[in-house]
Order: C-alpha cells, then sequence, then structure tokens
C-alpha cells in the first residue's frame, strides 16, 4: 500500500499554466497541509475589500470547491425536488463559468434546508473529475467537462435513504476512488476505479448514523481508510475492503471526519446530540492511535481523550503542536496535541459548519453566518482578524409544516460552508455563491 501514500502526494501537483495555482483536491484537501504559497494567505477581508470576486449560482450547494489548474469546481443541485444535479467549472481568475455538466438525480427528494443538497465534496486529479451525488450519481468527467464515465448506485445497489440524507465525500488514491454510502439499511462502502469505474471491492458500511467522510491515514505499512459513524469507527484495506479492526468506545461522532497526523495517529471529534449526556461527547474527542499486533492483526485506541473540549459539524484541526476543536456555540477548545492537556476555551464569532484550515501559525474558523475568525496557533488564545463575507440576508422560509423556532436559527438564512487554499486566495463556498479572497 505504499504506493498509494506516494501518489496521493502526486495528487497536489497541477499541470503548467500561468493561471495555475496550488491544487486542493478533495475535501479537507485529504488530510494534507496547503502548498507553501498558502502562507501568503488573506489576513483581512470584507465584502467591500478584499473579494476578488463573488459567482452566484442557479442552485444550491453544501460541498467544498476544489481548485485544479486554471479553473475552482463545484457541485450544485436545482429543482424542487432536486431534480437536475451540476458540476461547475469557474475560471479562478475572474469567477466566470466554463462549463457545466447536468445529469438527473437518481432518487428525487424534496428540495428543504433539512436533507443534504449537494453535499458530497468530488476529488480531482490529472485525469479530471469525480464527483459523488446523495441522490446515488457518480460521474467522472475530464477537465473539459466531458464525461469519462458514470454509475447509478440505485440502479446497482438500491435506494439510498438516509436520515437528512448522505453527505460522505469522496476520498481517492492514485488508482481508486472510495464512495461511502451509509444508509438507513445495508450500508455500504465502495473503491471504484478511476479509470474506468468499476467496482474493485464492495464492503459492509459502519452501521451508524454518519455525516462524516471516509479518510485514507497513513500507518506503518501504507493507509487504512477511516470511517467514522454513530458509535464506531472502522478501518478498512483500502486493497480489499477486509475490516481491520473497530474501536467502539465512542459516542456523538456523527460529523467529525478522522484528520490525519502521522505516526499512525488521528484526530476525532464529536458533538453533544439531541437526547445525549455531554460526558458521551466529551469522550470521543481526542487523538486516536492505529496499532499493529505481532500477529499481524490492528487495534486502534485513545492515546488521549479530551476534558472538556467538544466538536459541532466541523472536524478538529492540529496547527503547530495543538489541537483546535468547536463547539456549536462557537467556543473553541484548544489543547496539546500530544497530551490532551488543556489550553484555553474561549468563545469565536459564531459557530462553524465548515472545517477549519491551519496556514502556517493561523487557524482560520470559517463562521456559520458568514465571519471568518483568523486566530494566531499558540497556547493563548489571539484573534487576529474577524472577516465577514456577506452582508446578511433575509432567512430561507421554513419547511412546511415546520414552525419557526430552533431549527430555524440553526440552519435557516445563508450558511458558509467551505473553505478551500488557491496559492495566496481562499476560495469560500456559500450555498448559492462562491467566493475568492484575496485580502486587503
Amino acid at each position: 500500500m505504499q504506493h498509494c501514500l506516494i501518489a496521493l502526494l502526486g495528487l497536489c501537483a497541477s499541470s503548467a499554466d500561468e493561471t495555475d495555482v496550488e491544487a486542493w483536491t478533495a475535501f479537507q484537501n485529504g488530510g494534507r497541509p496547503p502548498a507553501e504559497s498558502a502562507a501568503k494567505a488573506p489576513l483581512e477581508w470584507s465584502p467591500e475589500e478584499g473579494v476578488l470576486w463573488t459567482a452566484e449560482l442557479d442552485g444550491y450547494g453544501q460541498s467544498t470547491p476544489l481548485v485544479w489548474g486554471p479553473h475552482v469546481y463545484v457541485t450544485l443541485c436545482a429543482g424542487d425536488m432536486k431534480d437536475r444535479y451540476h458540476v461547475r467549472a469557474l475560471r479562478i481568475a475572474d469567477g466566470e463559468a466554463v462549463w457545466n455538466y447536468e445529469l438527473d438525480n437518481s432518487s428525487p427528494q424534496k428540495n428543504s434546508v433539512m436533507v443534504s443538497r449537494a453535499a458530497p465534496t468530488p476529488v480531482v486529479d490529472a485525469r479530471g473529475l469525480i464527483a459523488f451525488f446523495e441522490g446515488g450519481n457518480v460521474v467522472a468527467l475530464d477537465h473539459e467537462g466531458k464525461e469519462r464515465w458514470k454509475r447509478d448506485l440505485v440502479e446497482d445497489f438500491g435506494d439510498v435513504e438516509a436520515r437528512h440524507g448522505l453527505a460522505a465525500s469522496l476520498e481517492q488514491d492514485e488508482s481508486s476512488v472510495y464512495v461511502w454510502v451509509e444508509r438507513s439499511e445495508n450500508p455500504y462502502v465502495l473503491a471504484l476505479s478511476k479509470e474506468s469505474g468499476e467496482t474493485l471491492w464492495r464492503a459492509d458500511g459502519v452501521g451508524g448514523t454518519s455525516w462524516a467522510s471516509p479518510r485514507l491515514v497513513p500507518v506503518a505499512d501504507g493507509a487504512h481508510l477511516v470511517l467514522s459513524g454513530s458509535g464506531r469507527i472502522v478501518g478498512l484495506d483500502p486493497a480489499t475492503g477486509a475490516r481491520l479492526w473497530e474501536l467502539e468506545d465512542v459516542a456523538n461522532n456523527t460529523s467529525s471526519t478522522p484528520v490525519p497526523l502521522g505516526d499512525d495517529r488521528f484526530l476525532i471529534g464529536a458533538s453533544e446530540g439531541r437526547g445525549e449526556q455531554p460526558s458521551a461527547a466529551k469522550k470521543s474527542n481526542g487523538v486516536v492511535r492505529i496499532a499493529a499486533a505481532e500477529d499481524g492483526t490492528w487495534t486502534a485506541d485513545f492515546v488521549w481523550r479530551a476534558r472538556r473540549a467538544m466538536s459541532s459539524f466541523g472536524s478538529p484541526v492540529a496547527s503547530g503542536g495543538n489541537a483546535y476543536f468547536v463547539n456549536r456555540s462557537g467556543v473553541v477548545f484548544c489543547v496539546d496535541l500530544e497530551t490532551g492537556e488543556p489550553h484555553y476555551s474561549e468563545r469565536s464569532a459564531e459557530s462553524i459548519w465548515a472545517t477549519p484550515i491551519a496556514i502556517g501559525d493561523r487557524v482560520y474558523l470559517f463562521g456559520k453566518e458568514g465571519t471568518t475568525t483568523v486566530l494566531r496557533s499558540g497556547d493563548a488564545f489571539e484573534v487576529l482578524a474577524e472577516n465577514p463575507l456577506w452582508v446578511e440576508d433575509e432567512p430561507e422560509p421554513a419547511p412546511e409544516g415546520e414552525e419557526e423556532g430552533e431549527s430555524r436559527s440553526r440552519f435557516g438564512g445563508p450558511v458558509l460552508y467551505a473553505g478551500a487554499v488557491a496559492g495566496d486566495r481562499l476560495v469560500l463556498r456559500r450555498g448559492d455563491s462562491v467566493y475568492c479572497v484575496t485580502g486587503k
């Protein structure tokens, strides 16, 4: 499996072009740090200054924008029943649309704030882009938007019904793309050939509610495909799909994608769920180590568990020897990455739905309502900037049959879903818009 890790490093290189910037190839960039040029990422911006362009979308999407060569790639859905899915290429220089690909949704569902809407993030490499949609559609396109292959997973494996929809983004190595369908019944994981789309293997899913994404975590002899679902974290062999280990002493770990740390370790987060005790979530935020036994079997267990730190929709992030968790109220917990000892817990400007990004000695927290808080990485709480991205809009109307109330405050209105690094720029994703930020 060692060739998979070498190939993953190569995924960050893009073809030569005067408008090229370093690539952002997957959700959370596949667990890899930003390129060196990101050290010049913008620190301050506002709706009036520091935004290079804004691209309004005729649809809605919750996925992370990807960057390759001169393009930013986004996915979205449109129609009252999410009837149509779109993959769109925008020119990174000015945000103009270069091409748009459309396909029918295999599982139409009422388009509302209560279900995922083009939530899975695609993957991109030198061959092109592969997108997965929560309706069960997978499609591979080249960099000109021409279809290479497509799969209808509903036709192949049945309905994909899941509570609030599917949200697992794709993971990739040089030859395979990994698709996780954690549906309500008979969940499964697929490895598909990136070249042809054929199924290389199929394995059972986690068997618990999840909106997290699969992640290749490096270990001594290669990598494990790690999946986190409610009450269980599992590791699969990416070559065969065989289940190598399970960790069951966790709870409320439904939204956090494992974050590779090196040395066979990864960060994991959990949040306080409805009807759950906070203690169940607290014991599930920390660092897990994967270990090989003498008999060739594998185990996984916590190196440390956080005392108070909790996550929410965003996964934790590591920077400068510390780990950062943000709870649903926007409180930032900074703890020592090696020991879990707490440094501080302080409130940021907003709660977050996007996973933070660590760039050099900064940590970028993308607030749900559009304000990005930039912290200096370190043992003390130091806010370098608080950057609003848009002027507040009217909230989205409540779905049919739902009263105004707590769910409106959590789910209504525009949401900043994701950030990606594009050289010395940031590309930020709101449901109906994409922004390219260069700073003041």
